[in-house]
Parts: structure tokens; sequence; C-alpha cells
């Protein structure tokens, strides 16, 4: 177990508004899960945690995207607390995860209310856009903004850094069983969030590569996944390619069909 320094938790605090904002905006997406834990890990000192806590949450948050006002599971603080919890604790990323949802939780309806709140501003708004009044408008989304990038930093130095202690004593407190179904549900998330994604993107056209994939991560004994990232790299030229040649085809023929219709 470690101890989150003041300094730490001043830095987590800014890098939690940084990625807030992103999120918020959606613009560089350096808010996804394995960005977040990937920096908390380098402030706190262990990089190996936040790159292993990154790696599985990332793949639990996969499927769990915004579809209009509605909000998953904040993806910011679930990738901080994982690994803070992890770092504090001693428990493993996959308890972590587990450990970490009510605060992802907490943040989904902080932003939801934020959505319901701020509507109240989109007469202003309009009103500014219709006078082109351009200042206030900005003002106006500044402020919204900035309520919501100082809320992220203050939820965070609150969980990361001064409820520190009280998570160790909960965890510590924990019986093996409960901690040992953490642990579980944790290595159970990623699959979920992966089996959500491929809800929506899987076609049947790539499942043959689906199965490969696989098998050659299952079954075949590598001493790292290079191998088959390589693999999956090799899959996906082959594929881009593939599409763009037919592609082309198609063209070709339907502007020679038109050709010889014209001519006839």
């Amino acid at each position: 177990m470690h101890t989150i320094t003041l300094d730490q938790g001043i830095m987590l605090t800014i890098m939690s508004i940084i990625v807030g904002i992103d999120f918020w905006l959606e613009s560089l997406y350096i808010f996804r899960p394995i960005i977040v834990c990937t920096l908390t890990g380098i402030i706190l000192g262990d990089l190996q945690t936040g790159l292993l806590a990154g790696s599985l949450t990332e793949l639990a948050f996969a499927g769990l995207t915004p579809a209009g006002g509605t909000q998953p599971p904040n993806p910011v603080l679930a990738g901080v607390m994982t690994v803070v919890i992890a770092y504090t604790t001693g428990v493993e990323p996959q308890a972590a995860i587990g450990l970490a949802l009510p605060f992802s939780i907490l943040m989904q309806y902080i932003i939801l209310f934020y959505y319901s709140t701020f509507s109240l501003f989109m007469g202003k708004a309009d009103a500014y856009a219709a006078a082109a009044d351009t200042g206030a408008f900005w003002k106006l989304n500044l402020l919204m903004t900035a309520i919501v990038a100082i809320t992220y930093g203050i939820v965070v130095f609150l969980s990361a850094y001064v409820a520190q202690d009280a998570m160790q004593a909960l965890v510590m407190a924990m019986p093996d069983w409960l901690k040992h179904g953490f642990e579980i549900a944790g290595g159970i998330l990623p699959a979920v969030g992966f089996g959500m994604l491929l809800t929506v993107m899987l076609k049947m056209q790539y499942v043959p590569y689906l199965i490969i994939g696989f098998v050659a991560a299952s079954f075949i004994q590598f001493a790292n996944l290079l191998p088959v990232a390589l693999l999956g790299t090799a899959i996906a030229i082959y594929e881009y390619y593939n599409t763009k040649q037919w592609k082309q085809a198609k063209v070709e023929n339907t502007a020679q069909g038109s050709d010889y219709s014209e001519g006839i």
C-alpha cells in the first residue's frame, strides 16, 4: 500500500480538469480510460499499474459511449480511481475496477445534473446567437465549461487525496471472499464492454477475423501479444486495400455501364 502526497493530489486534480474538459467537448479523446489510467500511473510513479488498469478499464468502457443526452458511467473518474485504489490499497487492478465504479457513477449523475441545469441558459444562448453577440456567447460557454472543469478537480481531489485513508480502511475491512468477488467482476467487465461494442460494430463478414484473433490469442503460446497485434495489423491492411480495390472496380463498372448506355 502507498500514500498519495499532496503534490500528487494536486497533479491528479490538474490532470482531471484537463481531461474533464476534453470529455465535455469530446475533442482530443484523451479522456479515454487507457490515457487517463496511464497518466495517473505516471503521476503516482507506478506506470505498470497505470498501464494494466488502463487496458482493463478501456475494454470495460469500450461499448459505453454517450448517445444524445444519455451519459454512461464517467470514464475519467473510472480511470483515475481504478489506479488510485490499486495504488493505495494494494488490490489487483481487476478488483479496483469494481471498487471505482461508485465514483464513476457519481460523476455520471453530476454531469447529467449539469445537462439539465445548463439547459436553462439555452434561451440566452439563442438570444446571443440571434444578435450575433459572439463575445457574450463565448463567455456563456466558457462559464459552463469552467464549472464542469472545476467540478472534476474537486471530485478527484476529494476522492483520490482526501478520502484515501477511508478507502484503505474500507478495503482492509473487506473479507477475502468479497475482494475475490470484486476481482471476478472486474475481470468480467472488459468482456462485457467489448461484447457491447461488438453488438454495434460487428458484421458477419468480419467474424472470420474475430475467430482468427481469438484462436491466436487464446491457444498459441506467445511470450507477449505483439505477434497477435502484428497479425491483426496485417489483416487490417489487407481488408483496407481489398475494400478500396472493390470500390474502385465498382466505380469503373458503373462508368462503363453509363458509357454503354449513352452509346446506344
